[in-house]
């Protein structure tokens, strides 16, 4: 079964999201294939890195308010085993990490290109919209870097994500995470392994036309 589990490498909930669908495919025992669509939680520039804290208390009405936010977050990610800290983190746009992504799974390290997003802009205060920065994430998961670089500076598959952008849009996708489960079914949210699991479960069962 395929799994395409769209997300944001700038989303908590889509950190705690993919933690969760891995623990629930622990218990799981079909076959599937994990493919990592793009979303953007917010398209607009980022004309130079900013504390993250100060660009969601503009948003969301003061520091406090995003504090608030931030501490209920971070406690969920613990319970899988996952530090955030959101002193660190700086606001990014996400689009050069996406192009990354899908040429990361060219080379068979989707997965761990993600990871490498996720944790480089939870806990190290990485700015994920910087193609230096983005390079160095690659090196890290022993790919090369300078052929990282030489391709977020060239015009390769800048169209092609666009249009993977777009295409979420007009599948409905407005919130992530979001996991589209042998491209039919789609569940929405972080939710618990045990949920996933009963979904894997019930979309097998209904695929291979046994109740």
């Amino acid at each position: 079964m395929e799994i395409e589990i769209y997300a944001d490498v700038v989303c908590p909930w889509c950190y705690i999201g993919k933690r969760r669908l891995e623990q629930a495919l622990e218990s799981y025992d079909g076959e599937v294939t994990v493919r990592y669509r793009p979303f953007q939680l917010d398209p607009s520039p980022v004309p130079e890195p900013r504390p993250l804290v100060d660009a969601l208390a503009d948003k969301f009405g003061g520091r406090d308010r995003a504090r608030q936010m931030f501490g209920h977050v971070t406690e969920v990610a613990a319970g899988v085993g996952l530090k955030l800290d959101f002193d660190r983190a700086l606001a990014a746009n996400t689009f050069d990490a996406h192009r990354l992504v899908s040429w990361a799974t060219d080379q068979g390290r989707a997965a761990d290109m993600v990871d490498t997003l996720y944790r480089a802009h939870f806990t190290a205060g990485v700015d994920v919209g910087s193609r230096e920065a983005l390079a160095a994430l690659a090196t890290e998961i022993g790919l090369d870097g300078a052929e990282a670089r030489r391709f977020l500076d060239s015009d390769e598959r800048v169209a092609e994500v666009r249009e993977e952008l777009a295409a979420a849009r007009q599948l409905g996708v407005t919130s992530v995470p979001t996991f589209v489960l042998a491209g039919r079914y789609a569940v929405t949210g972080a939710q618990e392994p045990e949920t996933l699991l009963a979904a894997l479960t019930e979309v097998r069962n209904r695929e291979s036309g046994t109740h």
